[in-house]
């Protein structure tokens, strides 16, 4: 696939009047902790109404579409979240969705696909990666929303990054959960063209952090996966059509254990009665570890949908 650019500021300040009717405006919160590295804040985009930002992302993509295209119905490649997006996008607009998810998906997530009225396409995780990486899926009809390297996705995305500068104009750091690159680069190039002062970290869990590695190396790297609990970010390797902007917009890759996720997830249910998936949690740890620097940080919170009973294990000082 062609690499991509940065997305051009006007591009995600239209992005947002497109989607202001059917995304909430998430608050920017301050995490109830004392003791705390820095001062830290919560985008909380478990908030919006399918609990994740993927809606941001996936309502852009189908309100540029062509109309003709989107008669056809609609197909992503996704663990949970942008999986929900789309097809509460194709409700909404009385359209057909399919969604191709990998086999160890959550049962919570795959329960709210088809509560959507989405059709569930089980794959292993190797073949659902290629769908990602090939952008089709052989025999499946209709408009294919990427979750990730798609140019309305990446500037949907960013109209995160407006609403943090309109909250906290002097924010210092951004912590961003980093999965494919699209939550991320699409943050980041808000930030880089509105407040360039504003340190921006990428964080990953340390069973699947491709990231770290590839920015280590200053080259695409793959590594080892294990699935986890944390199932909306990581993977095996980069997007090559990724590559060229993160490295323009990404500077670090905070890595943290499954524990320290944990943690974060027991923190923010008890201190802030906020529940995150591991994913959305990752940022807040990340941040705890210090090493996102001091002053204002924002830890954006990307979701929420996490099993009850792995929610359970966690609150009960367990690991899933």
């Amino acid at each position: 696939m062609k690499p991509l650019g940065r997305v051009p500021i006007e591009e995600i300040r239209a992005a947002r009047e497109r989607i202001a009717s059917s995304i909430v405006r998430t608050p920017l919160v301050r995490l109830n902790v004392d003791d705390a590295p820095a001062e830290l804040w919560l985008k909380l985009e478990n908030l919006q109404p399918i609990g994740s930002f993927k809606l941001r992302g996936a309502g852009n993509a189908m309100a540029k579409a062509d109309p003709q295209d989107l008669a056809r119905g609609v197909y992503t490649a996704s663990a949970g979240n942008m999986a929900q997006g789309v097809a509460w996008n194709a409700r909404r607009l009385g359209i057909p969705c399919r969604v191709v998810v990998p086999d160890h998906a959550p049962r919570a997530k795959l329960d709210a696909i088809e509560r959507l009225g989405g059709e569930v396409i089980p794959v292993p995780f190797d073949q659902w990666w290629q769908v990602l990486v090939e952008h089709r899926f052989p025999g499946l009809d209709g408009l294919f929303i990427h979750p990730v390297s798609d140019p309305a996705v990446i500037a949907a995305n960013g109209t995160i990054g407006l609403e943090i500068l309109e909250d906290l104009p002097d924010v210092d750091a951004v912590v961003i959960p980093y999965g494919g690159g699209g939550l991320s680069c699409g943050i980041a190039s808000a930030l880089r063209e509105l407040k360039p002062s504003a340190r921006i970290h990428a964080c990953e869990v340390d069973t699947a952090a491709p990231l770290a590695a590839s920015l280590r190396a200053r080259s695409p790297q793959t590594v080892e996966y294990h699935a986890s609990f944390v199932d909306g970010i990581g993977g095996k390797s980069l997007l090559a059509e990724m590559w060229p902007l993160v490295t323009e917009l990404i500077r670090s890759s905070i890595v943290v254990p499954l524990d320290s996720v944990a943690s974060a997830i027991r923190l923010l249910a008890t201190r802030n009665h906020v529940i995150a998936e591991g994913a959305g949690a990752t940022s807040v740890a990340a941040a705890l570890s210090a090493r996102a620097g001091h002053g204002k940080v924002v830890c954006v919170i990307s979701g929420g949908n996490i099993d009850a009973t792995k929610l359970a294990a966690i609150l009960q000082g367990g690991l899933p």
